[in-house]
């Protein structure tokens, strides 16, 4: 750990054990007035003392976790004590919730019932959470008080700079394996570039649209998952790659930045093929904007739509098209469907009958990723809800009152979200090396990039040979990018002291999709899951690779009321509506104030 982290591991799981400890007498306390019997522990019993001792373990335990998961912060009272509430509700959600029916043999439930009946030991939980977090912050200030933190100095001019474009999986996972092998080396420079100052987890997307999760939860800020890195917020206008110098845009500085190593992980955007009002008409599901954009647009539907006396034009507002049959499109569809039913019982005037969800898919079966077992039992469960597949179709044209299919058809719909091409980021078509017909630059096994000087590149910007595929290229997925991104940190620095450089080699480990109301599909290394077990496998999985056990909590909190409660419908920010008859901008607050002036 550098300087710049203030606190080693070894502290921090010190001094969350002694919080533990502290924060542990709580439930004992609360055991012993309210355990049963009159104050069983003052009595020297041996089963409550031998139960009292337990917890305090216990206590101690979770504390030191606490410890090592968040690193300490002396100056934030406030944030450890609301932290220490979500990591109380985070084991109460694992433990009377979820392990105690495992271990009971049944499925949990996670109905209304089950908490109710588990609420009394919520209270204890929050108390050692809250206990836990204030502790933790009172007894990391004090060992604080002779160890102050001593920033960085600066990296000595005439080291190696190492700079990473793109601040997506494989941007922080090169920077943060740099820090890691570079901690010795106080003369090298390592700064990350990203138009964006947050990792998003993009394969919670889908659930931000349909209100299911709030849109901060799912992204870390990246100068927080990075203690050494410096970081600059801007867009980068050009890359010389002979001369070594990066030019950024207007937020950035003036000053062009020479590197001596560069690492390229500037991702993807979407590829709309040039199809007339596409790119005008559909809505996107690649950053946090067109999430929260989509689930303002179909909130704003369903209140335009309970007043609309047009039968049809009511159910062309109801009506929604989402095209690409991929890990994205079927999510998407299945995440709509869910919110627009939960929340149907809010509009009167809206019927089932209404509504109306469609998959357009090019493909003879959706999900070809996945196994045709798996993929049918998918399309199978979404059909049984209600939503249409038309398949081994495409997208001709959009406007903003229908879709418009290669083979003449037309789809009467106000909503068409794109999820079925992306092309690599723009930035790359000027500079000069071999691309393949999508524009990713061709890297060779070791992730360099043929005919540019100390250049690699990862994710879904790059064509990555497949080490397990003679002709073969690894997909553009968030585990191939992490792991792209720590090879490509290794042959970095490999370069820089002269020593042989390794081979990407990494197989897919598993695929997971889900289908909305508690439903999944799954596979791992040709083993194939289904039902409800996949679907908690999927949170399990994804919930344990978000950034941050404070991202993990606030998740699993909207996880959990979303068990109980129907999904929110409240739109703060203006978003794209119906305004009539045409997409148009809905306007609130000081927007309506200053319209109603004119």
């Amino acid at each position: 750990m550098n300087a710049a982290a203030g606190y080693s591991i070894r502290r921090d799981l010190r001094n969350g054990a002694i919080a533990g400890l502290v924060a542990a007498v709580v439930p004992v306390l609360s055991l012993a007035i309210h355990g049963g019997t009159s104050m069983p522990i003052s009595e020297g019993g041996a089963w409550p003392l031998a139960l009292a001792a337990a917890q305090l373990l216990l206590g101690a335990v979770l504390g030191a976790a606490y410890g090592a998961l968040f690193s300490g912060q002396p100056d934030s009272s406030a944030a450890g004590l609301s932290t220490g509430l979500l990591y109380g509700l985070l084991w109460w959600i694992l433990g009377p919730l979820t392990l105690v029916p495992l271990a009971r043999g049944r499925i949990p439930g996670w109905s209304l019932e089950e908490a109710a009946a588990a609420f009394p030991s919520l209270i204890a939980y929050l108390l050692y959470g809250a206990a836990l977090g204030g502790a933790f912050d009172l007894v990391t200030r004090a060992a604080a008080r002779g160890h102050p933190d001593v920033p960085p100095a600066p990296s000595p001019a005439g080291g190696p700079h190492i700079v990473i474009l793109g601040g997506g999986f494989g941007g922080v996972s090169a920077a943060q394996r740099l820090e890691r092998l570079l901690a010795r080396d106080h003369t090298a420079r390592i700064t990350l570039i990203s138009q964006s100052n947050y990792l998003l987890f993009t394969p919670m997307l889908a659930e931000v649209a349909a209100s299911g999760l709030e849109p901060q939860h799912i992204s870390a800020p990246v100068r927080a998952a990075l203690e050494r890195t410096e970081f600059l917020r801007a867009d980068v206008e050009k890359i010389d790659t002979a001369a070594q110098v990066i030019w950024l845009g207007a937020s950035g500085p003036a000053d062009p930045i020479h590197y001596d190593q560069l690492i390229l992980a500037l991702g993807s955007i979407p590829n709309f093929h040039g199809l007339p009002g596409l790119e005008a008409c559909a809505f996107t599901l690649k950053s946090l904007d067109d999430a929260t954009r989509l689930r303002s647009h179909v909130i704003g539907l369903l209140e335009r739509a309970d007043v609309e006396p047009d039968p049809a034009e009511r159910r062309r507002q109801l009506t929604f098209v989402v095209a690409g049959g991929g890990f994205a499109g079927t999510e998407m569809i299945a995440e709509l469907r869910d919110l627009v039913h939960s929340v149907r019982r809010f509009y009167r005037r809206v019927r089932s009958d209404d509504l109306r969800f469609v998959l357009v898919h090019a493909g003879a079966r959706i999900l070809p990723e996945l196994n045709p077992a798996l993929a049918a039992y998918a399309q199978r469960k979404l059909e049984v809800r209600g939503i249409e597949f038309v398949l081994n179709a495409r997208i001709a044209a959009a406007r903003p009152d229908a879709v418009v299919l290669t083979q003449g058809e037309e789809l009467p719909a106000r909503t068409i979200v794109w999820t079925a091409g992306n092309q690599p980021h723009p930035l790359l078509r000027g500079l000069p090396v071999e691309k393949n017909g999508g524009g990713a630059v061709i890297v060779d096994r070791t992730l360099r990039v043929p005919g540019a000087s100390n250049v690699w590149a990862v994710g879904d910007c790059a064509q990555v040979p497949d080490a397990y595929r003679e002709g073969g290229v690894c997909p553009p997925t968030a585990q191939h990018a992490i792991r792209e991104g720590t090879v490509a940190a290794d042959n970095v620095v490999a370069e820089l002291h002269g020593n042989p450089l390794r081979s990407f080699r990494f197989r897919t480990i598993g695929v997971l999709v889900a289908l909305g109301h508690r439903t999944a599909v799954a596979e791992f290394r040709g083993v194939k899951f289904s039902g409800v077990l996949a679907w908690f496998m999927w949170r399990t999985v994804y919930l344990a690779k978000l950034p941050g056990l404070e991202k993990k909590v606030r998740v699993a909190l909207d996880w959990t009321l979303d068990l109980f409660f129907p999904r929110d419908i409240a739109v703060a920010a203006a978003g794209p509506i119906l305004v009539d008859g045409r997409r148009g901008t809905e306007h609130t607050g000081a927007h309506a104030a200053e319209r109603s002036s004119r």
